[in-house]
């Protein structure tokens, strides 16, 4: 369950399906991740790619769209404003990984994806499905909806009209894969604009909240 906290007098999202690593989603308040005194900070060049990295020993990585953390005392982050965050924590290795499934990052399946890149069983990973956009505000194009609904194979649920879920669809992506696990944000970002950035609702808004994880 999705639930407010406070860290250095910010206002963050955490779920208490996660307590063994520091992971939880950033709100307008911003964020000092050099409070948490990680070793190293790193963020990838978002390009709504389904490229996933593992954490190595560099610090850049362009045209990436996932991360994969092993190192202890590494921090990772990603950035969004109405995409789907995703963050995966696999409880018997003890990696981590931060993925960011816009539409074009859900097509390509990202969120299971990064479980197989990180050699996880399914059984052993905890998923959370950070604030996005929501049914409620999301309407694309046929087109569009079409390419999303494709990628399960029970799109009960997923759709209103020519609204689709962003967050439901990944976490069926999920669940077809096996994965048992997963906690969906209730939060819309562009109904709860005063909590969270949307680009939608603030015309292409440039403003980012994060989705962060440090093993």
């Amino acid at each position: 369950m999705f639930y407010f906290d406070e860290i250095n007098g910010f206002r963050v999202l955490k779920s208490n399906y996660i307590k063994e690593i520091t992971a939880f989603f950033t709100t307008r308040d911003g964020f000092d991740f050099t409070y948490l005194k990680p070793e190293r900070i790193i963020s990838p060049v978002q390009t709504h790619s389904d490229n996933i990295e593992v954490v190595d020993e560099r610090v850049d990585y362009p045209d990436t769209d996932g991360l994969i953390v092993k190192k202890s005392g590494d921090l990772i982050y990603l950035r969004f404003a109405d995409c789907t965050p995703l963050i995966f924590y696999d409880k018997k290795q003890k990696i981590a990984a931060v993925s960011h499934a816009g539409w074009r990052g859900t097509v390509k399946k990202i969120g299971v994806k990064t479980i197989q890149k990180m050699n996880s069983d399914p059984d052993d990973i905890i998923a959370l499905i950070g604030a996005a956009i929501s049914v409620c505000c999301y309407e694309v194009s046929e087109e569009v909806k079409e390419e999303l609904l494709s990628t399960v194979k029970n799109p009960a649920g997923l759709y209103k009209d020519r609204n689709v879920d962003l967050k439901k669809i990944n976490a069926r992506q999920l669940e077809e894969a096996g994965v048992k696990t997963i906690d969906i944000c209730p939060y819309c970002t562009s109904c709860n604009n005063d909590l969270f950035y949307s680009y939608r609702k603030e015309n292409g808004t440039k403003l980012r909240h994060y989705a962060a994880v440090l093993i």
